[in-house]
This record gives C-alpha cells, structure tokens and sequence, in this order.
C-alpha cells in the first residue's frame, strides 16, 4: 500500500508516501513513472498544471483497471493482446503492473512464454516504443556512453542481459532478444518487487544466423552473421566491464544465451560479481524444488537418489549441475561423488567420456567411463534398466520420447516414480501426464514445463505442477539486490530451493502439485529472499548495511522494500 508505514520507511527503496516529480504539464503524463492519466487527483491537476490534459473525472486505479481489461478483452488474439499491453506498459507503470496483478494467471501466458516468444519473432515488424539498452558488436567503443544514458551508480538494482542466441525455444532471434531482457524485469517486479526503474534490460547484438531475419529487408538488427570467438568475447566482457564500472552494485541476470557461451560465461564471471543464468541455475532450482518435494512424499533422501536427465543441453545440464551441488552441499559429497548419482543423455544416447570433444563444458562433468557403458546399451531404455531411477527428467524437445515401455519399466523398480516431463511448448513434451499416471497405476509424482489439467486418480484428482521459473528467480533477485551481495553463491541457491520447497502444497495433501501457482509468487519470494538474503549474511557476501537478524523484521524490512501497483501522491520536489 502507498500508505504503509514501518521503521524502515526511510529506506531508499521504500516504495511508500509522495513521490517527488520534477516535470509538470504534458511532460507528467508522457512519463511511465508518473502519469496517472484519468486519476491524478483535483489537486495534483492543479499543481502540476494538468487542467485541460485529461477528461474532468477522477477515476480511482480500480476504475481503470476495469476500463483496461474490457479494451484489452477485445483484441483479437494474443499477440494483439501482448501489443496493447507493451503500449500500457509504455504510458503508464502502475496501471500495467495493477492490471496484470488483477489478472495474473489469464495474463501471464500473454506478456511471457509462449506470446512473448510471437512478439520476439515479429519484433520487426511490430510498431513499439523501443525499450531498454542496445548494444551492438560493430560499436564497441560506446558501450559505457549508451549505459549512462540509464542511470547513476545507485539507480540500477537489476539488469538483464540476452545476446538472442537461444530464445524460449524458438533459436537465434537476434535483436528482437531485448524484448525477452524486457519480459523478465516485467516478472521481477510482478513477483518479487523489484522497483520498474531501477531496472535495465540489454541486448548484445553480435549478429544473427537466423536466415529469415537476414534475409528481411525490416529487420531492425546488424544484418551479418553471428559473430563468435574472440570478437564475441571481448563484446561481452566490454559490456561486463562498463556495467560493473557504470552500476557496481548492480545484479546481473544472464538469459538464452548459446549453449556453448551460457555456462561459460557463468563460470567466468561468477565468481568475481553477482551474477545468474535463468536458463541453468533458475531451470536447475525450480526443478530441484520439486524434487525435494517429490522426494520427502516418496519418502527418498537426496544423497540416495539415481537421476536420469533426458536432454543435456543448457536445461539439462544446469538441472544436474544444481542437483550435484546441492548433494555436495547438503550430504557432504565430493563433487565427483554427487556427479555419479545422474546420469546425463543427448542426441549421441548417454554422455560418455570417449565423446571428448564432442562434450560440452557443462557436460563433461556427467560423462559416465565407456567400460561400464558397452555401446548398445546407451540408449534411454537401457539406462532406466540398468540405473533404476528414482526420477526421470526430460529437457529434450523430443515429443513423446518417455514411451509406456520405458515409463513402466521405471516403475518395476521404485515406489513412487518421479517424472517430469519439462520441454516446452506443450507439444515438446516427453509425456503427457495422463499416460504417465496411468502407465505408472497412479504412483507417478509429476511435474511439467507448461500448465496441464489434474489427472484422475481413482477418482481423485491429482494436481499436476508446473516448473515455472518465476516462483524462483525472482526471489533470488530480490534477495541478492537487496543484501548487496558481492557475489551469488551455491549456498545461497541452496538455500533458495529449500524456501521453495518448503512451500510445496503436497508437504501437506499428495494429491496437491509439488510447486506453488505462480498466483502466490509474491509472498513466496518473501521467503525466498530472506533465505538467501540470510546466507548471504552468514558467508559474508552481503554489503547492505543494518540488515535486521530478527526474523519479523527481516521480513517487514524486505516488504517495505518490494515496489507496490499504487498511485502514490504526486509532491514538487523539495528545493523548489
């Protein structure tokens, strides 16, 4: 609320009471921050001469909450309906975030996966009000100029980076990538309240292998090849380098990047700045959640659990990096200890070491030595014989490639199969639900990538979920923005996951999914952040100042930190 008062209302962050505006006129309402269009109050029309500007009635944020969902309503499909809300989100902050608050679980398929994917293809084409930073690798020496144009030292918290490689699994859309930078902070802020400008979405346009984009006149990106190897480095740690110079504080969140660049990148930089990958460490700590859901239900300890991971790309493979350092952290493993609970396939069948080169860096780790693998026994039907897994987790985009053969001869084995099924969209998918229930006799505990109907289970229904990063990664974010830490640790992860997991709906009904709905991410992002915002104190990673050891004042002194949809009073700044 505008209105909420605390101890900590002195806080910078502390979304609450008048906010200063320096503009009057038409500049107020040409502002997203500012404007209020039917609602600015009697006495702020005349203070910041606004009389004449906007319609004589005064409408409360409810008002044209109503107004905007019947006009959104009307559009003709979803990506009309994703276009009208990047022009709200354009004229008016509040009034967006209210409105998508109002109607998240109808909306959030419309301003993310898999709508934003249909904008981000026709970004091109489609007339918008450019948003955020772009970066190209034929102007490298600007770099720092074209940050500066978004902010001071202290004014960024967040920003999100994409060089459009590896896009929600449409592949290499080049320039049109700012817009999934833009759609994460959207998230951010939806789920965890991460103020909308303290914020900073990038593209590093280094060129495009998307032959439709090149071969399009309208394309508004560098019309070459993807640029790659020494020049494509450099790129990247230019923009590194001027961000942390221009923003040291700020928190960087690395989305679809290649497979070959994401977890190198990661490697290379976490360790000196806070920094995360959505696609590995988000994908690995969502799913990890479910897991230790699914595996307390099942009655199965995490130091005990075989795993079979079915695509080893950038998903599957931060799905088994997160699982071994948690088994690392958590049962006191060595690494190559924890590496031999998950066994890791892709197109070649089960990664082995013989691959050599072949193998990813992301995937050596998980290659298994050729003498216990013979070749013919390197397919997904053999290793489920030979490995007995407790939990089956597919990140292949292979429809239907957990068969009833394999699924069933899972279940000989364990009690309670842990299955699921993550490709997106919908028809990527390894299973579907119902035949996974079924060929399991109702044992399996599932989880999915996209949204799926319960299944019937004699007669009970048994909710499906779904590994959504969002109840994840933003709380992650507001935790490690608000600590200041210096970097993002594998505990503080950890520690992420077991928030998350603690939250699971089945801890108290089996037949309720193991991961929240996204509907109650904001609250869980409170936990989340205190999680990490806690282990951040206890390493030593944390900056911020006066971080409160009490439990209740933690919590109030992350709320009153969180940016709320509400219209806050309009003041003249204060050395006028």
């Amino acid at each position: 609320m505008s209105d909420r008062s605390s101890k900590f209302s002195h806080l910078p962050r502390a979304a609450s009471g008048p906010l200063e505006c320096p503009y009057e006129g038409a500049s107020v309402m040409l502002n997203s921050t500012f404007n209020k269009g039917s609602a600015f109050t009697d006495e702020e029309r005349k203070s910041f001469k606004l009389h004449g500007l906007v319609p004589p009635n005064v409408q409360t944020l409810d008002d044209q909450v109503r107004r905007a969902y019947e006009q959104y309503s009307s559009r003709a499909d979803d990506l009309a309906k994703n276009t009208f809300m990047a022009s709200m989100k354009a004229q008016n902050d509040v009034l967006y975030y209210k409105l998508l608050q109002t109607h998240l679980k109808e909306m959030f398929s419309v301003i993310y996966t898999p709508t934003e994917g249909d904008a981000i293809q026709n970004y091109s084409r489609l007339f918008r009000r450019p948003e955020g930073c772009f970066l190209n690798i034929n102007d490298q020496d600007s770099i720092e100029e074209c940050l500066s144009n978004f902010g001071r030292r202290e004014e960024v918290d967040y920003i999100v980076v994409s060089d459009g490689e590896e896009i929600l699994g449409i592949g290499d859309q080049g320039v049109g990538a700012i817009l999934i930078s833009v759609a994460k902070l959207v998230i951010t802020t939806l789920c965890a309240g991460i103020h909308p400008m303290r914020q900073l979405p990038v593209v590093l346009d280094c060129g495009t292998d998307n032959q439709d984009l090149l071969n399009d006149e309208l394309y508004l990106g560098l019309r070459q090849p993807r640029a790659r190897g020494q020049e494509y480095d450099e790129f990247v740690n230019k923009f590194m380098k001027a961000a942390r110079k221009l923003f040291p504080k700020a928190y960087i969140h690395f989305e679809d990047f290649g497979l070959h660049n994401a977890k190198r990148l990661l490697d290379e930089f976490r360790p000196h700045m806070a920094c995360f990958n959505d696609d590995i460490q988000g994908t690995g700590c969502v799913t990890l959640a479910a897991l230790m859901a699914a595996l307390h239900v099942s009655d199965v300890k995490l130091k005990d659990a075989r795993i079979i991971i079915f695509g080893a790309g950038s998903a599957g493979t931060g799905i088994a990096q997160q699982i071994a350092d948690t088994i690392e952290t958590e049962a006191h493993k060595s690494k190559e200890e924890a590496a031999k609970q998950i066994w890791c396939l892709d197109k070649p069948g089960l990664l082995v070491k013989s691959l050599g080169d072949e193998l990813t860096p992301a995937q050596t780790p998980f290659a298994r030595d050729d003498a216990e693998w013979p070749e013919g026994e390197r397919d997904l039907l053999s290793v489920v014989k030979k490995a007995k897994p407790h939990i089956l987790i597919g990140t292949s985009t292979k429809p239907k490639a957990f068969t009833e053969e394999i699924i069933r001869e899972m279940a000989k084995h364990v009690d309670k199969p842990i299955i699921f099924p993550l490709s997106n969209p919908t028809r990527l998918h390894e299973a579907q639900p119902n035949d996974i229930n079924k060929w399991t006799d109702g044992r399996a505990l599932i989880a999915t990538g996209s949204p799926f109907p319960p299944v019937d289970r004699n007669g009970t229904k048994y909710e499906i979920a779904e590994c959504n990063n969002s109840t994840c990664f933003p709380g992650i974010g507001l935790g490690t923005v608000l600590s200041r830490a210096r970097v993002l640790s594998d505990k503080m992860l950890v520690a992420a996951i077991k928030a998350l997991a603690a939250q699971s709906p089945a801890l108290q009904d089996p037949n309720l999914p193991l991961l929240p709905d996204v509907e109650d991410v904001r609250e869980i992002s409170v936990d989340i952040a205190k999680a990490v915002i806690r282990t951040a104190v206890e390493e030593g990673h944390a900056q911020e100042e006066g971080i409160p050891t009490d439990e209740d004042d933690l919590e109030e002194w992350i709320r009153i930190q969180m940016w709320d949809p509400v219209y806050r009073p309009l003041v003249k700044p204060k050395n006028e």
